[in-house]
């Protein structure tokens, strides 16, 4: 018998059909989300190599985010000028009172994801790896939620 080639469709429950407004929305919060992931990830690293050494240089922050140092200075002269961090020429980063808030909020939500995973039965390894991306995206009330059910267990 020959196969039939005619292609079947799969069938989109009204329920799932967002609005274009709705839609626009969605894309306008994931863009908004993306564009703050990399300030989160940098601050929270100059947060923790400051804590861990006692300072934190380019050089410690290109390992330490698998980047190069020509990325790690640009990506600081975009944090300076949004106020999260003060640097001078050979000297070390320094968070500013903005950044140590944005630094302790990101460690918080990144701590709060990984447990609520962990508690799914989740590895420890998957579960960070999976609060690397979840933990920038995460709402605070999904992320309110998480921590009631936290308390629950």
């Amino acid at each position: 018998m020959p196969r039939s080639t005619k292609k079947k469709s799969i069938p989109v429950r009204a329920a799932l059909v967002r609005s274009p407004a709705q839609q626009a929305e969605n894309f306008r919060r994931s863009r908004r989300d993306r564009s703050l992931e990399t300030a989160q990830d940098y601050v929270e690293a100059i947060a923790d190599l400051t804590l861990a050494r006692g300072e934190a240089r380019v050089v410690d922050l290109a390992r330490q985010l698998g980047v190069t140092h020509v990325t790690v200075n640009r990506t600081l002269a975009r944090l300076q000028k949004s106020g999260f961090v003060k640097t001078e020429p050979y000297r070390a980063i320094f968070l500013t009172e903005a950044g140590d808030t944005l630094a302790a909020e990101c460690k918080r939500r990144h701590e709060t994801v990984v447990s609520f995973l962990r508690s799914l039965g989740i590895s420890e390894r998957v579960a960070e790896l999976d609060a690397e991306g979840i933990e920038h995206h995460v709402s605070p009330e999904t992320l309110a939620a998480f921590e009631r059910r936290l308390k629950k267990s």
